[in-house]
Order: C-alpha cells, then sequence, then structure tokens
C-alpha cells in the first residue's frame, strides 16, 4: 500500500513543472555553469594582469644604479610606462585616480648609501585594492635585487654558498588527494545538502500543503488506508526528490569534467577521476540519504500545518538558511571531523564528506555520524507522523 501511494505521489510530482525545474535541471546546470563562469572570470583576469602596461612615476634621480636595472627589466616581468617626477606630494593622489599604477620613490642618499655597502632605501607606493600591481611591484624588486646580490659577491670575492647556513628540504606528506579533500572538499557537500534541501522542499509543500489547498486530501483520508501508510508514502516522495536534486548536482559536475572539458589540468582531472569512483559515491548517499529523511521530517510537519502553499513556502525556505548555513563550516580551515564534530548535524556529514575526498576517513567516526542522523532521521519521522495524525492540522 505504501508502495502503490508512493507511485501515484511521484507520477504527480514528476508532472509538475516547477518542481522538475528546481530538483533536475538547475542541480545538472550549477556545476557547468559556476565552472565555466570561475574558469572564465579567472583565465580573463590572469591574462589582464599579465599583458596589462603599468605606468610607473619614479621620484628620485634620473640616473642611478636601482633606475638602470628597473628600466633594462625584461618585458617577461610585464610592460611598463616610466614617468619621471620631481614631486610627492601627489603621489597618492594620482594613485587613487589611476593616473599611476606603482610609484618608486629613491631616497637622495641611494647612491652614496649603496655605494657604502649598505641597504638603501626605495619606497614603492601602490593602492592594494588593484590586484595584481602589489606582485608584479615585488617581483621587480627582487629580480633587481638579485642582480645587486650577485655582483656585491663577486665584487667582494664571497662564495654565495658560504652565507647559506642551511639547506632546507621542505616534505609534503600529504598527497594531492588529501590536500583537495581539506582544502576544498567543503564545497561538494554544501552543494549537494542545498540542492537536496530545495529538492525536498516543493514536493513536500505540494504533497500535504498542496492536497489541503485543491481540497483532496479529505477524500483521501477517507480510503481504506492506514494514515502512516499515506504519511510513508508521500515521505518517500520528497526523500526522493531530494536524492535525486543531489544526484542531478553530481551528474552537473559529471558533465562540467567529462563533456565540457572545463578542467584542463590533466592532474587534477585524474586525482577528481580518483575521488568520484563508485565507492564514493555509495558512501557519499549514505551519509546523504538520513540526511534527506531529516530535512523531509522537518518539512513535513511544517506543510501539513500551514493552511496555504504560500505561507508553507514562506516558512520552510528561510529555514534554507539554517540547515545550509552549517555547511559552510566545511570551509573553514582548521575544523577536523572528530567525536565531538561527529556529534553535531550537518556539520559531520560536511566533514565526513571532506575526509571522505581525502581518503582519510575513519570508520568510527562514520559510525558516529551516520548513527547521529539516522536518530535525527528516526526522531523528524516520529514527529511528522505526530503532527499528520492530528486531524486539527489535516482538514482546514
Amino acid at each position: 500500500m505504501i508502495f502503490k501511494i508512493f507511485k501515484k505521489e511521484l507520477k504527480d510530482t514528476l508532472r509538475d513543472r516547477r518542481t522538475l525545474i528546481m530538483m533536475l535541471v538547475i542541480p545538472v546546470l550549477i556545476f557547468p555553469i559556476i565552472l565555466n563562469v570561475f574558469v572564465g572570470i579567472s583565465a580573463s583576469f590572469t591574462e589582464e594582469v599579465a599583458q596589462k602596461s603599468l605606468k610607473i612615476g619614479v621620484v628620485g634621480s634620473e640616473q642611478n644604479y636601482f633606475i638602470d636595472k628597473f628600466i633594462a627589466l625584461p618585458e617577461q616581468l610585464g610592460k611598463k610606462e616610466i614617468i619621471f617626477l620631481t614631486d610627492t606630494s601627489q603621489l597618492n593622489k594620482l594613485i587613487q585616480e589611476d593616473s599611476l599604477d606603482l610609484a618608486l620613490v629613491i631616497s637622495s642618499s641611494f647612491d652614496s648609501t649603496f655605494a657604502k655597502l649598505k641597504p638603501a632605501e626605495i619606497n614603492l607606493i601602490y593602492d592594494a585594492t588593484d590586484v595584481g600591481i602589489d606582485e608584479r611591484a615585488r617581483n621587480y624588486v627582487q629580480h633587481i635585487e638579485g642582480i645587486a646580490k650577485q655582483e656585491r659577491y663577486i665584487d667582494l670575492q664571497i662564495d654565495e654558498t658560504k652565507l647559506m647556513p642551511f639547506q632546507v628540504n621542505y616534505v609534503n606528506v600529504a598527497s594531492k588527494k588529501e590536500m583537495i579533500g581539506k582544502l576544498v572538499g567543503g564545497i561538494l557537500p554544501y552543494v549537494f545538502i542545498a540542492f537536496g534541501f530545495i529538492g525536498c522542499m516543493y514536493p513536500a509543500i505540494d504533497l500535504f500543503t498542496g492536497e489541503k489547498e485543491r481540497g483532496t486530501i479529505e477524500t483521501l483520508l477517507t480510503t481504506p488506508v492506514k494514515r502512516w501508510h499515506i504519511l510513508f508514502g508521500k515521505m518517500g516522495v520528497v526523500v526522493i526528490s531530494g536524492l535525486l536534486a543531489a544526484s542531478a548536482a553530481l551528474l552537473g559536475l559529471f558533465l562540467s569534467i567529462e563533456v565540457f572539458d572545463l578542467v584542463e589540468n590533466e592532474e587534477l582531472l585524474n586525482i577528481i577521476h580518483e575521488v568520484l569512483s563508485f565507492e564514493f559515491v555509495i558512501m557519499l548517499f549514505a551519509l546523504l540519504f538520513p540526511l534527506t529523511v531529516f530535512f523531509a521530517g522537518v518539512m513535513i510537519p511544517i506543510a501539513v500545518y500551514t493552511k496555504s502553499f504560500k505561507e508553507a513556502q514562506s516558512i520552510i525556505t528561510p529555514l534554507n538558511i539554517v540547515m545550509v548555513l552549517p555547511a559552510m563550516i566545511g570551509f573553514f580551515p582548521g575544523i577536523e571531523l572528530d567525536p565531538v564534530t561527529a556529534a553535531i548535524p550537518v556539520i559531520n556529514i560536511v566533514l565526513a564528506t571532506k575526509e571522505l575526498i581525502a581518503g582519510t576517513l575513519e570508520f568510527q567516526l562514520l559510525l558516529i555520524s551516520f548513527s547521529v542522523m539516522v536518530t535525527l532521521a528516526i526522531m523528524a519521522v516520529l514527529v511528522s507522523y505526530k503532527q499528520f495524525d492530528k486531524e486539527s492540522n489535516i482538514v482546514i
């Protein structure tokens, strides 16, 4: 009987164009759109910064060691236009007005100090909100500084290696898979949780509040079917809708990688292929299933209580923020899955997924996370049953 109700409600749900768009179309498109925009903007910005010709104002002597080397900088470090100025009072204003991108102020004592083999003072003035200027300025100075050091070593007949007390080798024991999982692994569960919630929302409202608005709930309750059968049949559709939305998001990620070729780095592509294995997908859905049941169990009592689609939507929609906001914890560095975080709903799923992507998920912590979510899911189902069993909530 539960399965018959489930089939009937699922057919009705799949006939609703709005639900299909929110449940399947948008999740499938979200990853290709996000990756396409991100890759496009990143490539455009990188190219723009690299090709931009900087207007550089120089205050100080037009002929000294630093200026000579600065003029002779290779074009690989970026194109530049040097403008010699006599006054420093307007420098800040010129930079803020974008008349200049960078300014060099050479101290009057530069030549004498440099000749004495002492650090000569140079002031770099720039606007840090203009991204990329800081990096290019530092590259200029480091290039000239490297040349000056080599010349001094030769003049002083110093072996450069004698000035290096240590030879430090930094060895990273973390695999690239672990680094991706720890650094950006929080994005994947965040998207799945968000779309899992949205996928549950519209069917939950339509199958309960919608029935009340259409006046068909009374007819359904007069049939010789136990009320909990009706509830479980409808709830099954809500849960499946949430899982379908999450699956559509996963499909969108797959299409972005395999069809649209939005990831060009071959090494990164191999790691993603390794992560998106059959075992990973099964484990991911094992974690998402009790969470989706929990979402359904939270929405259904609201949908049963409210008297109109608009009222239910106005209450459930803000819950999206409440439910999804903890998922942002996955973006914060230093927060790991441990016995405490494994007991915190939603956060445990995000952190467990990060560990799953990194390949470092411990079975004990997985068991705690899964047990907590299953317990919450059962409690949510009981609350839904209690609310659905109240005659005052069902009949308008």
